[in-house]
């Protein structure tokens, strides 16, 4: 093998007056050498470790050498010092970005552009500016999938399945990627990238690690069988590297002390395909001659092998590190979100016992390494987190800066659902009484995942806890299977066959779809033009639910052009094996960028939108888009994003939702801070009902922010009364009798927000 070059990194580039440490725009590539990765696409012929040229060749591709030539050039650097990071804070991560846009790569009709060139456009980027959208969220982007040979493999999971810190050619380069950075900064506008610090795809550095070369084994949860307990082993089909071992395997090799055996749960479980969470290689020649198999362990598919983060080696802790470096300071990312990062740590528990694999205290360490990283170099991060609400706080509390808010997105799509707000009030108060405050979250609408119906807070640490429910006490393991029915009788089957059951963890559907089976239209065939209005009524309301408290809001193009999810018949391929997510994933045109496409350029479906491409929807006053602007001035002018939530009291009517906050920025001293209240209507039905809180003021006066009209007054009994139209919301602020009103802060609305 020859010895890799010497590499010199060039000088930084940092400039005081226009990014001061922790500027609000946070720009970490101005402070950080350029990486000088250098690339090989040399393809020299036989694929196994007896060629020295293929051994090389794979090291040229490995995000571990990456790392390490990325390292070398920040170690030691006065950059790497200007900013705090030990502690998360969400409200200067808010004041960045309080509102995102997520993309997802091969759903975008570009009109012959590339994903990243299209999501660079200035003409994207002033809608935005006209809807209040403050940062995009890219989705992954970087080669995902495997390597077989000298060919590359497709990702298995919507590229969560990264092999490599280079932009995919399929959604542009890593110059497109720059300068998206900068045209979002025109804009006054963020780019939010993506790490996934629990697993890699099957690329060179598993590749590596299959040959047993150097420190590339330490990069993951991997296990060398020795040859005379290789009987112990399923074989492996020819065409295929791997298989996954049934729950009777896996029990043996943990009996034999090989591996930890059994987890806590078997995501995406499915019979003959994954039964347990370990898998088995074929025998790979290895780089000293010897052949080896190996079992390894992963959380999610076969082909996303599981990082470890306290292997002796650190070589997974320096393969995310260095590619969450590559993301901030070369392609000009602003913070990155921390995909799968609950998964961390693994320890054998008690003889019998499921071993420790969630909420344990290395997956807090190793997030407070990551996203303490982040922070040192002037961005920021956000977890999706799907565990309990203690895990959640616990992580947040030295890890990332956000969390996404997987407590009160399935809570809310069931009040929707149901026309009853119990759960999610329920919900939203267990997350105030646990530690999880709004502000911390990310509110979002759809994204490419599932509606998740895991529930993992009630149906596992707090199984046998007693909680209040439609006038009874259920326990919380009662509390989750009861709520998952409802959603199932609600949204799938007969009652909508167009949302389909993902596995066990929730529902394939979009918002709109959501709102179509709640609303009794039972077939994609049923939603006509006449449906539309009532449509965009129910799903601003979800847009008020999620933007008028404090925290970021997000939503996606399927929110934005209000899309239906695709007919099964459509991809059916896709959902051959059982992800049935791909009904929700349709491909769309924002910005008419090439009306007559029936697929985007990945080959995906164009999906049916019922609101229209968003040029058409701004020059629409009471279009979803103009109205969604609307909503989110409210918020923004106020300071609502960066607020307080201090209350969510019980309601007058089982369909009606309130919650009180304080405008105080997150400092609890000041003593002038104004109170907010929202109060929404999840019903079809015009309502009217008594708001009553302790956190109230007597006699002040209530009116609406919106349009300045006076609801009432707060009597002695800290209440006032409200009507409501169908799906309708209020932003409601108080003042003193002796008061001059404000104006309000949208004139031309209609006199409640989402009519």
């Amino acid at each position: 093998m020859t010895d890799e070059p010497e590499i010199e990194p060039a000088e930084i580039t940092y400039d005081e007056d226009l990014y001061p440490a922790r500027p609000k725009r946070l720009r970490p590539r101005s402070n950080m050498r350029a990486s000088s990765i250098r690339r090989s696409f040399s393809d020299p012929r036989a694929a196994d470790a007896s060629n020295p040229s293929y051994v090389e060749w794979l090291i040229r591709q490995s995000m571990l050498r990456d790392a390490e030539v990325l390292g070398r050039g920040l170690s030691g650097q006065p950059s790497m010092w200007r900013n705090p990071y030990a502690r998360p804070d969400a409200r200067r991560a808010i004041q960045t970005a309080s509102v995102w846009f997520t993309a997802y790569p091969i759903s975008l009709i570009t009109g012959g552009k590339s994903y990243l060139a299209a999501l660079g456009d200035d003409d994207l980027w002033d809608a935005f500016e006209k809807i209040g959208i403050t940062a995009i969220h890219t989705g992954p982007v970087k080669q995902a999938g495997g390597i077989t040979g000298w060919t590359s493999t497709a990702s298995v999971d919507g590229h969560f399945d990264r092999i490599s810190t280079q932009i995919d050619p399929a959604f542009g380069s890593d110059d497109e990627f720059r300068q998206l950075s900068d045209v979002a900064d025109r804009h006054g506008g963020s780019v939010i990238d993506d790490i996934v610090p629990g697993h890699t795809g099957k690329g060179a550095d598993f590749r590596l690690a299959e040959m047993g070369y150097k420190d590339y084994p330490g990069i993951y949860h991997m296990v060398e069988i020795p040859e005379e307990d290789w009987h112990e082993l399923p074989d492996v089909p020819d065409h295929r590297d791997s298989v996954n071992l049934d729950a009777a395997t896996e029990a043996r090799l943990a009996d034999l002390g090989y591996i930890i055996g059994q987890l806590q749960r078997v995501i995406f479980y499915s019979p003959g395909t994954k039964e347990t969470n370990w898998s088995v290689t074929a025998p790979v020649l290895g780089a000293d001659g010897r052949t080896r198999r190996w079992v390894y362990l992963h959380y999610f598919k076969q082909g996303q092998p599981s990082i470890n983060w306290l292997d002796p080696t650190f070589a997974g802790m320096r393969l995310v590190i260095g590619d969450a470096l590559h993301s901030l300071g070369d392609l000009g990312s602003s913070a990155l979100r921390l995909d799968a990062n609950g998964f961390l740590g693994v320890e054998k528990s008690a003889e019998g016992s499921p071993a420790w694999s969630e909420g344990h205290p290395l997956s807090e360490a190793a997030n407070h390494v990551i996203a303490s990283m982040v922070r040192k170099v002037g961005g920021f991060s956000f977890q999706e987190l799907n565990l309990t609400m203690e895990d959640i706080r616990d992580t947040g509390r030295v890890g990332a800066d956000l969390s996404y808010d997987f407590i009160n997105r399935p809570a809310y799509q069931h009040a929707l659902a149901m026309g009853d707000t119990e759960f999610l009030r329920l919900t939203l108060r267990t997350s105030l009484s646990t530690g999880v405050e709004p502000v911390s979250l990310v509110h979002a609408l759809q994204n490419h995942d599932e509606l998740t119906y895991e529930l993992v807070h009630w149906a596992t640490l707090h199984r046998a806890d007693l909680y209040p429910f439609r006038d009874e006490e259920i326990t919380g393991a009662q509390l989750a299977e009861t709520i998952r029915a409802d959603l199932l009788a609600k949204l799938t089957g007969e009652a909508a066959d167009y949302n389909l059951v993902f596995t066990t963890n929730g529902i394939a559907c979009t918002t709109a779809s959501v709102i179509a089976a709640a609303q009794g239209l039972s077939t994609l065939d049923a939603i006509t033009d006449e449906h539309i209005e009532n449509i965009k009524k129910a799903h601003l309301l979800l847009v008020m639910f999620n933007a008028w408290q404090p925290g970021v809001f997000a939503l996606s193009a399927w929110d934005l052009l209000g899309m239906l999810p695709l007919p099964s018949s459509e991809v059916r391929e896709l959902i051959a094996e059982g992800d049935t997510r791909w009904v929700h994933r349709g491909a769309h045109d924002l910005m008419d960028a090439e009306p007559e496409a029936n697929v985007s350029s990945s080959g995906m479906p164009r999906g049916r939108s019922l609101y229209g491409s968003l040029p058409h929807q701004l020059d629409d006053d009471m279009s979803f888009a103009s109205q969604v602007a609307r909503i989110l001035e409210t918020r923004t002018a106020l300071g609502l994003d960066i607020g307080t939530q201090l209350d969510i009291p019980d309601v007058a009517h089982p369909g009606m939702l309130v919650m009180v906050h304080r405008l105080d920025g997150g400092d609890a001293t000041l003593e002038d801070a104004r109170l907010q209240v929202t109060v929404l209507n999840f019903t079809g039905e015009t309502i009217e009902g008594t708001v009553r809180s302790s956190a109230l003021t007597p006699r002040r006066i209530v009116y609406n922010a919106q349009t300045g009209e006076e609801i009432g007054h707060v009597d002695d009994l800290q209440s006032f009364t409200v009507h409501l139209e169908p799906y309708a919301g209020l932003f409601l602020l108080g003042r003193d009798p002796e008061e001059e009103p404000i104006e309000p802060m949208d004139p031309t609305s209609v006199e409640q927000a989402g009519n």
